[in-house]
């Protein structure tokens, strides 16, 4: 056979295998909503850089009739190529092939481009869509999943890690995108669970719907499984490519800078907390206030919304934001807030990205409820989180900071390096009126007129302790600032704190309560 003779069967078997089901299996993918595998990749990726690897693999079963299928690319297209003009590896599971069902070479590939992307220095974003193990091959599609799970484990810290659910991801294969970074979901096409409704029913005899089970908004805004909810494909794959924009490639390299661009007029940040200390407000506004061009990145957006995490630019430099939620249970720290947080916190700090805290919060929320699901374990990570973490940490206290909640918010207690304050923060164990109740109460129950009283003492306190000037006096706060300064005061905190240099006792590995 000559060279061109066998050019062309390369050719027309590469034609054969990049069709993967073929036309029939690809419109009834279409007619569910869903694009393609390889439009995917297409969509996502710059242009024309995307790079196929191991197209030829084959799978090697031999049993229940799968050793007669030839199954294209094995259900998983793999390869690296460019978003916004920088490297990436992916891989995108193909359910126009046997479901997109995992066996042992589907997972062979995708761990080859994960060992790749982890030597490369360059994020893995891995686009799912698999009906789960192909149960043909038995243990070795379980040892498949494994395979990942562990490089999932060891490259965590290494590489941005991004999962992106396009269809169902189910059973075991669900621990892939729970260990990776940020979780991607997609309104009426993304399905995650462990058990299935039919298997729910047979156990309980509840009767659960697919999307209420495990559909994209259940996880977005009940589990906290996921990080990005999106509308459609196209919505979420220009999401993917935003929060690039935000992290590094690597734990080694630093986050490109961009231009400095001032906040939008529209944010006055003098205007938006309210003189009422009890009045509610939407921190979001001041993080705009704050942002570079008012750009705020929002992560786990609908859940546990008393807590507001992301990313942001001052002066071009990227940074993650931590910040309590006045407009939703006055900001308070519990369960989800606690496990919400701290994971973000440990992501920047793996990353090297700076973290600016933004205090306004009445504490713990107290109760039953939160007691009986671990608010103490829980609340633990938090603390954990930041004093484990050497980045760049700026804290500012807007208003109130009590009890745990206060040392919790990465206080100088905890290994802040710059703390302000504007006037209005309270810094104390308790809020005034809980305070003065507890230590005046026998000079109040014995006045002539308690609530004369009662307020006397409440002012007593506020004057004694609610205030940022008592915590100032013992260099717990390092600057009281007007708000009207606050941008630019974190922007040069930012910058001298940019050369940190900090490092942990030397340990194997530290024991975070879980």
């Amino acid at each position: 056979m000559s060279i061109r003779e066998k050019m062309k069967k390369w050719f027309s078997q590469r034609a054969s295998l990049i069709k993967g089901g073929g036309e029939k299996a690809i419109e009834k993918q279409k007619i569910r909503g869903k694009l393609f595998a390889r439009d995917r990749i297409t969509s996502l990726l710059d242009n024309g850089t995307f790079i196929e690897t191991d197209l030829f693999v084959e799978h090697t079963a031999k049993d229940f009739g799968l050793e007669k299928q030839k199954l294209a690319a094995d259900g998983v297209i793999t390869g690296y190529g460019k978003i916004n003009g920088r490297n990436i590896c992916v891989f995108a599971q193909d359910f126009t092939v046997a479901g997109g069902s995992l066996g042992k070479m589907h997972a062979l590939k995708i761990t080859k481009i994960m060992d790749l992307s982890a030597k490369m220095g360059v994020p893995i974003i891995g686009l799912n869509d698999s009906g789960g193990a192909r149960i043909q091959e038995g243990v070795d599609a379980l040892a498949g999943y494994g395979d990942i799970f562990f490089r999932n484990t060891r490259y965590s810290g290494v590489v941005p890690q991004i999962s992106v659910i396009l269809g169902p991801c189910a059973g075991g294969a669900v621990y892939s995108p729970a260990l990776m970074d940020f979780v991607f979901v997609v309104n009426k096409v993304s399905k995650m669970f462990i058990t299935g409704p039919q298997v729910i029913k047979s156990v309980i005899g509840e009767d659960i719907s697919m999307e209420e089970l495990g559909g994209a908004k259940t996880h977005f805004t009940k589990t906290g499984n996921v990080h990005f909810y999106s509308e459609d494909e196209d919505a979420c794959f220009n999401k993917i490519r935003k929060l690039l924009s935000y992290i590094p490639d690597n734990f080694e390299k630093p986050v490109q800078l961009n231009d400095s661009l001032k906040p939008s007029k529209k944010f006055n940040i003098e205007n938006i907390i309210p003189s009422d200390p009890k009045e509610p407000y939407d921190m979001r506004n001041v993080i705009n206030s704050i942002a570079d061009d008012s750009q705020f990145l929002e992560i786990q957006a609908g859940w546990a919304r008393n807590i507001v995490i992301g990313f942001i630019r001052l002066n071009g430099r990227s940074t993650g934001v931590v910040a309590n939620q006045p407009d939703m249970l006055a900001g308070v720290l519990d369960v989800n807030a606690s496990d919400k947080s701290a994971r973000f916190v440990r992501f920047c700090d793996s990353f090297n990205i700076p973290l600016l805290t933004l205090v306004d919060m009445p504490g713990y929320l107290p109760g039953i409820d939160q007691e009986h699901a671990g608010v103490i374990r829980h609340g633990a990570k938090l603390l954990y989180a930041y004093s484990e973490a050497t980045v760049p940490k700026i804290t500012l206290i807007l208003r109130k900071a009590y009890g745990g909640g206060y040392i919790a918010m990465c206080s100088k207690h905890l290994g802040a390096d710059i703390v302000f304050a504007w006037p209005s923060a309270e810094i104390a164990v308790m809020g005034p009126q809980g305070a003065a109740n507890i230590i005046f109460r026998k000079e109040i129950e014995n006045s002539l007129n308690p609530e004369i009283t009662r307020q006397e003492k409440i002012d007593e306190y506020i004057e004694k302790f609610a205030n940022p000037y008592v915590a100032a006096s013992k260099g717990y706060v390092d600057a009281v600032i007007n708000p009207d300064e606050t941008r630019d005061m974190l922007i040069k905190a930012f910058d001298i704190s940019s050369e940190k240099n900090e490092h942990l006792p030397r340990k194997k590995h530290s024991n975070m309560p879980v």
